[in-house]
């Protein structure tokens, strides 16, 4: 069976916190920046954890993670 190759869009979009939980960033933040509001787009700025819904997904995609 060979190796199971890395997806990687994966790669460049998650990191692993030091508790081993995945982070990401939020979505929403690339354009049509100007009708939302400055509260909205700072919120934006900070990054997320993956949910727990998608976690067992995310972790197939970066299994070196």
């Amino acid at each position: 069976m060979p190796k199971m190759k890395t997806h990687s869009g994966a790669k460049k979009r998650l990191r692993k916190t030091g508790t081993g939980k995945l982070k990401r960033a939020r979505a929403g933040k690339s354009h049509l920046l100007t009708h939302k509001t400055r509260n909205r787009k700072r919120r934006l700025k900070k990054s997320a954890l993956v949910g727990p819904q998608n976690i067992k997904q995310a972790e197939k995609l970066v299994p070196y993670l």
